[in-house]
């Protein structure tokens, strides 16, 4: 994947050169986002790398981080839903569509859904990668919603890892990841919720709304609220964050199927499984939810890629999840963790 040009790296000795540093000072994180430096911080889904949203110099140092594409955008944080349409253009939208925007997030915020709408003018196009939509949602944890509410702008912030890599689910992640690349990450335990938010957005080619990932919102509750919500059409770039096919990925390959199956025919391998319920006697086994609850398997799958990724395993294998509910976003991360990159 490409990455920003070389013509933009005009912050890149500075980012490899800062110091690292774990805490919980959330003044001391409201500091360095005023004065247009990044931060990690904890959301209910994943930790996401932040940066002021309407500063496009500042907006630029996640890329530069990540090493991430320009032409891949990035969801944008809030406080609530009055500064959501702020950040958006309630204009373009008919009362219907509005309506229905305004339940979404009456009824799914603060929590991992994440409404894809008609940009304001405040939003840079680095934010959207020159869309003329903006990726919105207000996340659940308490520290998040602590230090939106003291800062004066919201936060682009993409999850806090190395483009297309696992996505971090504790502190500790995101320092052996970023290290030197990000000044300071607030602390706020491991997440709750352990994948990425739920993506919908208004289309208005089809006049209608259309999931462009699932993810810690289940599809089937945020139908219950306003009707049926069909896949996005693929394109050739992303028109919402999160939906590149390859992604998520450990650099050790990752094969999805029958697992016994799997097992006989990559035999004489040492091979790590990633399973539901089920251990299946590979050499290493992680077992997500002996209970099998998808909730807390959801919880513990990026942190088995992790686990599975450094540990001593050729190859990894993974069950395919009941796709209902929780279940069809593992099955979605798990999709874009075995895709080839080019």
């Amino acid at each position: 994947m490409p990455g920003i040009p070389r013509s933009q790296l005009r912050h890149e000795p500075d980012l490899c050169r800062v110091k690292t540093e774990i805490g919980t000072d959330l003044s001391r994180a409201e500091g360095l986002l005023r004065a247009g430096e990044i931060v990690a911080v904890p959301t209910e889904t994943v930790y996401g790398l932040a940066a002021n949203a309407f500063d496009p110099d500042a907006v630029l140092k996640i890329f530069l981080a990540k090493q991430r594409p320009a032409f891949d955008p990035l969801i944008v944080h809030v406080h609530g839903a009055e500064q959501a349409w702020g950040v958006a253009d309630a204009q373009p939208l008919d009362a219907i569509v509005r309506d229905q925007a305004g339940a979404l997030m009456r009824h799914f915020w603060p929590g991992p859904l994440t409404l894809v709408l008609p940009k304001g003018r405040r939003v840079p196009d680095l934010v959207t990668s020159g869309l003329d939509t903006v990726a919105l949602r207000m996340p659940a944890h308490p520290m998040a919603q602590e230090l939106l509410r003291h800062l004066e702008f919201p936060l682009a912030a993409p999850s806090a890892n190395p483009f297309g890599y696992v996505s971090p689910t504790t502190a500790r992640h995101v320092k052996d990841q970023l290290e030197g690349k990000v000044p300071y990450i607030l602390d706020g335990g491991p997440c709750a919720v352990g994948v990425e938010s739920t993506i919908i957005g208004w289309d208005a080619e089809s006049r209608g709304w259309v999931l462009y990932r699932p993810g810690g919102t289940p599809v089937e509750a945020v139908e219950a609220v306003i009707g049926r919500v069909p896949k996005a059409r693929k394109t050739v770039l992303p028109v919402s964050p999160g939906t590149l096919e390859s992604h998520y990925a450990p650099r050790k390959p990752v094969l999805i199927g029958a697992v016994p199956e799997l097992m006989r025919e990559h035999a004489g391998k040492r091979i790590g499984v990633i399973s539901l319920r089920t251990d299946h006697g590979a050499t290493v086994n992680h077992v997500l939810s002996p209970k099998g609850d998808l909730g807390e398997a959801a919880r513990n799958l990026f942190a088995a890629l992790r686990a599975l990724d450094a540990g001593d395993v050729e190859l990894i294998l993974a069950e395919e999840f009941p796709p209902e509910g929780l279940g069809a976003a593992i099955n979605d991360r798990l999709g874009r963790a075995a895709a080839k990159r080019g």
